[in-house]
C-alpha cells in the first residue's frame, strides 16, 4: 500500500521558532522604553529646578494651548501615518485639519496665541487609543509603534531645548580657546567659510540659513521615503532614518555636558557681548597663547562639541544613498551646505565637523548592528568609532597648543582619524549588505496580509 508522506507546515515549524526569537527583541524593546521614560522624567525635573518646563509638561500642554511648532506636530503625524491605509490617511488627515480649524476658531474668539498643530497631536494620541482598545496583536503593536514614533520624535525636539538649558545653566565656563588652538591645525576654516559668507551676502547667507534651519524637514522627507512600505508589508524595516536621528539628539547634547563650547561666532565674534575673548571672527584668526576656559553668560547653549547638525546631515547623506537620483543629490547637497553653514555662519569649529563625522558614523553602526543583531564586525566598528571620538576630545581638551605648533602633522592626522571610521564603517556595511541580499534570495516571498480599517 502507497503512502503519502505527511506534509508539514512551514508555519508549524517555524512560528515558534520565530517567536522565540521575537522574544528578547520585545524585551529590549520593553526596556528601551522603561529607559527613556525615566529618562525623560529625570529632565523634567531637571528643568523644574530651573524654573523652566521639562520635555513632558512642554508636550502635554501642547494638547491645549498653543504649540512651539506646528509643522513639527504635523511631521509626527506623518510618520504615524505610515502605518495606515491611504483611506485611513485621508480620515487623519481630515480630522487634524478640523480640529486645528476649531481652535484657530477659538483662540481667535478670545485672543489667546496663535498657532496650529494640536489637531496633529490629537489624532496622533487618537492612534494610539485605538491600538489599545480596538487592535490586539501585531496590527495593535504595529499601530503603537507608528503613534510612538510620531511623539518621539516631537519629544525629541523638547529633550533638546531642555538639554541646552541645562547646560548653560550647569556649565558655567566654556572650552572654546582649546578648540580655536586645536582648529589652527586644520588652518581655522570657520574663519575662511565665514568670510566666504560674507562675501556672497545676500544670497548665499539666505540659501545657507534656509538649508540649516530646514535640516529636520529634509530628514522627515527621507524617513518617509524610507517608510513608504510600512502600511503594506505591516511592518517597520529594520533600519531606517528615523531612529538614528532621534539618538543622535538624545545622546549628543550629554557630550556637551563633557565638553562645554559655544562657538567662534559668540566666543570671537560680535554675538558674544561682554562675554566674547575679543570681537575677532571671521577677520582675524584667534589669538595664540595657552588656551584656558573662559566664563560665559547663561543664556547661550553650550551645543559645539560635536556638531549634531553635521551628525544629522552626515546620516542623512547616508541613508538618502539608497534612493531615487533627485533623492541622492537632496543629500548631498544638504551635508555640503549644511557643513558650510556651520562654519560660515561661525556656529562651529572644524573640529567640531571632524567630531560630528565621527560621532555620526559611531551611532549609526550601533543602530544597524542593534537591527540585524550583533556581530564581530558590528562590535569592532563600534569600539572603533568610539575610541576615536575619545582620542579626539581628550586631544582637543590637553594637546591644543602640540596640535597648533605642528600643524602639519596633526591636521592630517585629525583627517586620517576621521577617515579611518568612514572606511570602517563602509566595508563593514557593504559586507552586511551582500550578506542582507544573499538571505532575501533564498527567502520565499512574503503573503500579502489584510490591511484592517481605522474605525
Amino acid at each position: 500500500m502507497k503512502t503519502t508522506p505527511t506534509r508539514i507546515s512551514s508555519r508549524r515549524v517555524l512560528g515558534p521558532l520565530s517567536a522565540a526569537r521575537r522574544r528578547p527583541r520585545a524585551v529590549l524593546w520593553s526596556a528601551a522604553g522603561v529607559v527613556t521614560l525615566g529618562f525623560l522624567v529625570a529632565l523634567e525635573f531637571a528643568a523644574r529646578h530651573y524654573g523652566e518646563r521639562g520635555p513632558i509638561t512642554a508636550q502635554a500642554r501642547e494638547v491645549i494651548f498653543a504649540p512651539d511648532s506646528g509643522p513639527l506636530l504635523y511631521a509626527g503625524l506623518a510618520l504615524t501615518m505610515v502605518v495606515l491605509t491611504w483611506r485611513q490617511r485621508l480620515v487623519a488627515a481630515g480630522a487634524a485639519i478640523g480640529i486645528d480649524v476649531v481652535f484657530w476658531l477659538v483662540r481667535w474668539a478670545v485672543g489667546a496665541d496663535m498657532n496650529f498643530g494640536n489637531g496633529a497631536l490629537w489624532v496622533v494620541l487618537g492612534c494610539a487609543v485605538v491600538a489599545v482598545t480596538r487592535r490586539t496583536g501585531g496590527e495593535r503593536a504595529l499601530l503603537l509603534k507608528g503613534s510612538g514614533l510620531g511623539l518621539l520624535l516631537v519629544a525629541g525636539h523638547k529633550t533638546g531645548d531642555t538639554w541646552l538649558l541645562i547646560t548653560s545653566e550647569t556649565r558655567k565656563a566654556v572650552l572654546d580657546p582649546y578648540v580655536a588652538t586645536a582648529d589652527r591645525a586644520l588652518g581655522n576654516p570657520s574663519w575662511l567659510v565665514g568670510r566666504f559668507v560674507e562675501a556672497t551676502e545676500p544670497v548665499g547667507g539666505h540659501v545657507l540659513h534656509l538649508v540649516y534651519g530646514q535640516l529636520p524637514l529634509a530628514a522627515a522627507l527621507v524617513g518617509l521615503y524610507q517608510l513608504r512600505h510600512v502600511a503594506a508589508e505591516r511592518r517597520f524595516p529594520g533600519h531606517h532614518l528615523v531612529r538614528t536621528f532621534l539618538v543622535i539628539g538624545l545622546l549628543g547634547p550629554a557630550v556637551y555636558m563633557i565638553f562645554p563650547v559655544v562657538g567662534p561666532v559668540f566666543a570671537y565674534g560680535a554675538d558674544g557681548g561682554q562675554w566674547a575673548v575679543a570681537d575677532l571672527w571671521p577677520h582675524t584668526p584667534p589669538p595664540g597663547g595657552a588656551p584656558h576656559a573662559i566664563p560665559f553668560d547663561d543664556i547661550t547653549p553650550r551645543n559645539c562639541m560635536p556638531s549634531l547638525h553635521t551628525a544629522w546631515a552626515t546620516t542623512l547623506f547616508i541613508h538618502s544613498r539608497k534612493g531615487s537620483g533627485p533623492m541622492r543629490f537632496a543629500g548631498a547637497f544638504w551635508l555640503v551646505a549644511t557643513l558650510t553653514a556651520t562654519l560660515g555662519f561661525g556656529y562651529h569649529y572644524g573640529a567640531d565637523l571632524v567630531a560630528g563625522v565621527v560621532f555620526a558614523l559611531t551611532v549609526e553602526a550601533a543602530m544597524r548592528s542593534f537591527a540585524r543583531g550583533w556581530d564581530r564586525a558590528g562590535v569592532v566598528l563600534l569600539a572603533h568609532g568610539t575610541t576615536v571620538f575619545a582620542v579626539l576630545l581628550v586631544s582637543y581638551r590637553y594637546l591644543p597648543e602640540r596640535m597648533a605648533e605642528h600643524p602639519w602633522v596633526a591636521g592630517p592626522l585629525l583627517v586620517l582619524a576621521m577617515a579611518s571610521v568612514v572606511l570602517g564603517y563602509l566595508r563593514t556595511t557593504r559586507r552586511w549588505e551582500s550578506e542582507a541580499a544573499a538571505v532575501r534570495q533564498s527567502e520565499p516571498p512574503r503573503p500579502a496580509e489584510p490591511q484592517p480599517e481605522l474605525v
